[in-house]
């Protein structure tokens, strides 16, 4: 659901070789997987994996999106929240965000997806290009209530299809650190 107060100032978005101080490798190995998240998520679930949209619709972009995007600040775009989960728990929030002309000349519809992942429709069609991953600690007020954490990890990166450009943001809860084995104290 929309925000309805306001929000923290934009995260530094950073790429692999500006990340300091760095966490540990199964962490980076996590944040920089150019594999398809959904992918891997599902071998981690043995199946079990789903996902739970919470929002999806028309609204103004943040900053930092319109940025990535190359769009004027304020921008309008689609934007869709979900929660990717492994056996019903929710490991991680991803937020996908275009803007409203490239959706409409570009083929993608986004507003038809329901419970089905993003992700994978994009690892599907060859003719998406993925631009570098960055990452950030994610700002608390960005979550959903249910999962508001301080500098839990989040990463994001720029999918675009001729004049078509997706961006995705992934944020890494800490039921996902447990469920691979890792302690989400140190995550």
């Amino acid at each position: 659901m929309p925000h309805s107060k306001p929000l923290p100032p934009a995260p530094v978005w950073l790429p692999d070789n500006q990340l300091t101080p760095r966490p540990d490798a199964q962490i980076l190995d996590w944040l920089f997987d150019e594999g398809s998240l959904t992918r891997r998520l599902t071998r981690l679930s043995d199946d079990g994996f789903s996902v739970t949209p919470l929002f999806e619709g028309w609204q103004p972009l943040r900053a930092d999106e319109c940025a990535s995007l190359a769009l004027p600040e304020g921008s309008e775009g689609w934007v869709r929240e979900v929660y990717l989960r492994g056996h019903g728990e929710a490991w991680v929030f991803a937020r996908s965000v275009a803007s409203r002309s490239a959706l409409q000349d570009g083929g993608l519809n986004m507003d038809e997806l329901g419970s089905r992942s993003l992700g994978e429709l994009l690892f599907c069609d060859h003719a998406f290009q993925r631009r570098a991953i960055e990452v950030c600690r994610y700002p608390a007020e960005w979550l959903p209530l249910a999962s508001q954490a301080p500098a839990l990890w989040g990463r994001r990166s720029r999918f675009d299809r001729d004049g078509l450009s997706v961006l995705v943001a992934e944020i890494f809860l800490p039921s996902l650190w447990r469920a691979a084995g890792l302690d989400a104290e140190h995550c």
